[in-house]
């Protein structure tokens, strides 16, 4: 991981316009900064879908129509509170089924099957750890499956990298197979302003961190205080950007070589973009799924879109 991040950082940053990618925000200081994200009232993406599978799950359930034993499978479980009301759901209503929840760390891996153990969920499952794709390579074709990927994650990709991402989750699904996935929703731009760069400060620490992180296991000299966070939203597209803002001409060194930074020249970090229910469908459909039902929270600001496998699509 120390490699790529030392080859992805020096690729970003050379770049005319510099980027760091968002999946270097979660060092150990970084995960925990960004429970505080989660954990803040204008951040509405948690409750809205803790909302969603909690008072929803019985229906998404029975919208699986499933008769027989089924995999759950989870890619980016994080701390498992929201699909720990789902699994609720399923299993009041006598669904058999087995957790696989997916992730690249060890350690949220670790933390999530204390979680399951201190609560009184008495599920099956199974820790699947490594690259999403490695592990839905190896999982055995012989039982229907629930995928998950909640959280608005899909809003960190592009449109087209959206598309490449979600067609190779599809490629190792059957027919018939369901995949369920975390939208935020295009909304007033007030609301959206609020929750990515909140008046606490806590998401301008969040970005801040990864400037300590390269200059920890890097080596870099970022001076801290000579960047600022800031954020754009463009509510036409519904892409809301986030970025690290040079204060000064200055340069930054690591082993003789440098990156040169321009007052008020930005580093962008997160793209976080929102979409629309036509999005998601023609989202879908390019995809090889069908979208069965889009469950929405109270407020129209979030859904968990449940879609199907086309027939006909195999692995």
């Amino acid at each position: 991981m120390e490699s790529n991040f030392k080859k992805d950082v020096c690729e970003g940053l050379s770049k005319e316009n510099k980027t760091l990618s968002s999946m270097y925000f979660y060092d150990d200081e970084g995960s925990r900064i960004f429970q505080e994200i989660m954990a803040m009232p204008e951040y509405y993406l948690t409750n809205c879908e803790y909302e969603i599978l909690s008072e929803q799950g019985k229906a998404i359930g029975e919208n699986l129509s499933y008769t027989q034993p089924f995999r759950l499978i989870e890619l980016g479980a994080g701390d498992g509170t929201k699909t720990f009301e789902l699994i609720r759901n399923f299993q009041e209503n006598g669904y058999e089924f087995e957790y696989l929840p997916v992730d690249v760390s060890r350690g949220a891996l670790d933390s999530l099957e204390e979680k399951i153990k201190s609560s009184n969920l008495e599920v099956k499952y199974q820790l699947m750890q490594g690259d999403y794709f490695e592990v839905l390579n190896a999982l055995p074709q012989d039982k229907p499956a629930l995928y998950l990927f909640l959280g608005a994650n899909i809003g960190n990709y592009n449109p087209a990298e959206a598309l490449d991402l979600v067609q190779r989750i599809g490629s190792n699904m059957r027919s018939g197979d369901h995949l369920m996935i975390g939208f935020d929703l295009k909304k007033d731009s007030s609301i959206v302003h609020k929750a990515y760069d909140d008046p606490h400060g806590i998401t301008k620490r969040f970005n801040m961190n990864l400037l300590t992180r390269m200059n920890r296991e890097l080596g870099l000299n970022f001076d801290l205080n000579q960047f600022d966070f800031v954020c754009n939203y463009n509510p036409d597209n519904g892409e809301i950007r986030s970025y690290l803002k040079s204060l000064s001409d200055q340069s930054v060194g690591v082993n003789g070589s440098a990156f040169y930074f321009k007052k008020g020249e930005l580093i962008n970090t997160e793209l976080s973009k929102k979409y629309d229910l036509e999005e998601i469908e023609l989202l879908a459909g390019n995809s090889g799924f069908n979208v069965k039902s889009n469950y929405l929270d109270k407020n129209n600001y979030f859904t968990d879109s449940l879609w199907v496998k086309k027939q006909g699509q195999l692995k």
